[in-house]
């Protein structure tokens, strides 16, 4: 019998990369990954190296390593995706960020998530301001299944989960900060037929044909729903920063400003009322 050493050899020779090796290998073995540093030596028995295979071949058909473990890492937590949702990715984790510079751990506020998918941004908030009330929508009733059980898996309680598209199920409601992760892809970008983009839900990745098509309607509509000094904050395309706070701007908002993430590239602007 094969070793986990050589069963990883062979399978990131397969897949041209270690870590999507590693991390389908663990699922099947139902392992955290520090398991790997003192069992590299163990024996691999034939029915984990059946299941293993199976996995190899669905991640060599480009299906994300997220959907056929079911789970990504985001924030401090371990989330549930489907294909419903898209598959949070760390420069994300920006929008978070600053989203809670401008919360005030002290204090009690209302938030709410435009288009929460998996539910990423509202519980990361939620969890690291207790005291706020964040509300997150969705149109997808599947996303929003996937949201509240990562939410109840991870123990976050002040969060609510509604189904609408974007402001409709928040009528009348006003709140300090609102966030998205809106879909800001151009209609006809290439890389919408590559990779794992392929296989994520195309309402949550592609948005006309500059891309700019669910922005413009966000901020246009949100402002009705901020009160005094509340802001808007989200994510948008690497290339689309000089134009989002463009529209920021022609919409009355103050304070406008753009964020770049790790790679030094645009990724997330906002404004205040």
């Amino acid at each position: 019998m094969p070793d986990v050493r050589s069963v990883l050899a062979v399978a990131t020779q397969q897949l041209g990369e270690r870590l999507d090796a590693e991390l389908l290998l663990l699922h099947v073995l139902k392992k955290p990954r520090s398991w790997l540093f003192a069992h590299v030596d163990d024996v691999v028995d034939a029915d984990i190296q059946i299941a293993y295979a199976a996995l190899l071949e669905r991640r060599m058909q480009g299906e994300p390593v997220a959907y056929i473990t079911g789970y990504r890492g985001f924030w401090s937590m371990d989330l549930e995706v489907s294909p419903a949702t898209l598959i949070p990715r760390p420069e994300t984790e920006l929008l978070v960020e600053q989203a809670l510079l401008r919360l005030p751990p002290d204090i009690a506020c209302s938030v709410a998530d435009l288009g929460t998918g998996s539910g990423a941004i509202a519980i990361a908030i939620a969890h690291e301001r207790p005291r706020a009330q964040v509300i997150a929508t969705d149109a997808s009733a599947d996303a929003l299944a996937v949201a509240l059980r990562n939410a109840q898996r991870n123990g976050i309680h002040n969060v609510t989960f509604l189904h609408g598209d974007w402001l409709a199920p928040l009528a009348g409601q006003l709140f300090e900060l609102i966030v998205s992760n809106p879909p800001y892809i151009e209609a006809d970008d290439p890389h919408l037929a590559q990779g794992d983009l392929r296989f994520e839900p195309a309402s949550a990745l592609a948005s006309g044909h500059d891309g700019l098509d669910d922005i413009r309607r966000i901020v246009r509509d949100v402002r009705a729903h901020l009160g005094a000094g509340g802001w808007l904050l989200f994510e948008h395309g690497w290339n689309q920063g000089e134009a989002v706070r463009a529209l920021l701007v022609d919409a009355g908002y103050s304070s406008v400003f753009t964020t770049q993430d790790l790679e030094r590239r645009d990724r997330v602007s906002g404004g205040c009322c």
